[in-house]
């Protein structure tokens, strides 16, 4: 499978209007890429149809959409036109609620989910929790023989989730679309991502918005050593397509077994030592 990774620019949207040409802009720019490159899943970052402030958040409610709306129409039409999967991120309305969604079109240009972002973000330059609210479910999707999960920005900091989906779902390949600026989380982002690849052996995309304050997604394969290293992107928009070689992540969990080491029920076991407080 050919993973189209998409590190994009987004400019200042505070109207429906500049959401929709921006959309326009991010769904011609997929369109050429695929025209000339092949690709089957094609990925584009958190929230990727408005821009990450406060401004933009204060006008959610003209620029959240529901899964009828122009963003999904622009993504379905060119999905459908290569015969691929397009995942990308959307402040979703759901009833009364805005979530941080990323929603999946599939090959046929309908809507095959959305996942939702479990954990709103609150510090650094983070500003979510006032506007947008927590998700409630998992979403995995298969794209060939692929299986496939997305999560959202802060929710890799859980290692629980990640574990949950690699583990119990048999996901392959963790989707993590984020917005990360040069706030004090940044330097700990790639350490989190490569982490989160190796101990469940799966690929795992981190990918952000394009600018001086963004940049620098991360591509990490199920193991690294002298022959295989993360990719990184730099700060400018650009698209990148990454190989997902099943084989690769076949050998890496038969050459290094902790998956099957791995004994499950760790909270059961007793502690000896010291009682807590003593």
């Amino acid at each position: 499978m050919k993973l189209v990774a998409c590190q994009i620019q987004t400019p200042d949207t505070r109207s429906a209007d500049e959401r929709d040409a921006h959309v326009g802009r991010l769904a011609t720019l997929v369109d050429r890429y695929l025209t000339e490159n092949s690709g089957d899943l094609v990925v584009l970052p958190e929230l990727s149809t408005i821009d990450y402030s406060e401004a933009a958040f204060q006008n959610l409610d003209v620029l959240a959409e529901d899964l009828n709306g122009p963003s999904v129409e622009q993504f379905a039409s060119v999905a459908k036109s290569h015969g691929v999967t397009i995942a990308f991120g959307m402040p979703l309305r759901n009833g009364a609620n805005i979530c941080i969604s990323q929603v999946v079109i599939g090959s046929d240009g309908s809507v095959a989910g959305h996942y939702d972002k479990l954990h709103t973000a609150q510090f650094g330059d983070s500003m979510e929790a006032p506007y947008f609210a927590r998700g409630d479910h998992l979403m995995v999707f298969q794209v060939d023989d692929v299986r496939i999960a997305p999560i959202i920005c802060y929710d890799f900091r859980f290692p629980e989730l990640t574990r949950r989906l690699a583990f119990e779902q048999d996901v392959q390949v963790i989707l993590h679309p984020v917005a990360f600026s040069k706030d004090s989380t940044f330097p700990s982002w790639h350490h989190f991502a490569v982490a989160r690849a190796m101990e469940n052996q799966v690929f795992f995309l981190s990918l952000n918005r394009a600018g001086p304050r963004y940049g620098q997604s991360i591509f990490c394969p199920p193991w690294i050593d002298e022959a295989r290293s993360p990719v990184k992107f730099g700060e400018s928009e650009e698209i990148k397509t990454f190989d997902i070689d099943l084989s690769l992540l076949q050998d890496a969990r038969q050459e290094f077994s902790f998956r099957g080491d791995h004994l499950g029920g760790y909270g059961d076991l007793p502690v000896l030592g010291s009682a807590r407080g003593s």
